[in-house]
């Protein structure tokens, strides 16, 4: 897993086009639900803010699940700076285009994943210190 009882000060944040409600039910249908609390899941859904526990859009105030427009990947990744601050080092993981360009719009890096081995190869980068 990325987030580890040895890495204590690092948190995994879920950025999804998936509405909320599906995408915490998929999280433990495959097991990831100790991975992600959920209050690190976002929902850049038309339909769905999030964190999950609410905060809805920036500068919103909404509810999970509430309707909205203008909802994006980087949107959520704003929200998710807002919360934890700039100081903090952010990776996207992703294997689209829309996280890339929101990964660099948010001057974040970005890991592609199209593969099994690009999975290992970011374990062994995070295992190593790299990231």
């Amino acid at each position: 897993s990325i987030y580890d009882r040895r890495r204590p000060n690092c948190v995994n944040v879920l950025v999804t086009t998936t509405h909320l409600i599906p995408a915490l039910a998929k999280l433990l249908l495959y097991g990831l639900g100790p991975h992600f609390a959920v209050e690190n899941v976002y929902s850049a859904s038309g339909g769905g803010g999030g964190p999950s526990t609410g905060g809805g859009k920036s500068g919103g105030g909404g509810t999970p699940g509430s309707a909205s427009t203008g909802s994006s990947k980087e949107s959520c990744f704003d929200r998710v700076v807002q919360r934890y601050g700039r100081k903090c080092t952010y990776v996207v993981i992703g294997d689209g285009a829309e996280e890339e360009r929101a990964a660099r719009q948010m001057n974040f890096p970005f890991w592609r994943v199209s593969g099994h081995s690009d999975l290992r190869a970011l374990y062994n980068a995070l295992d190593m210190g790299f990231l």
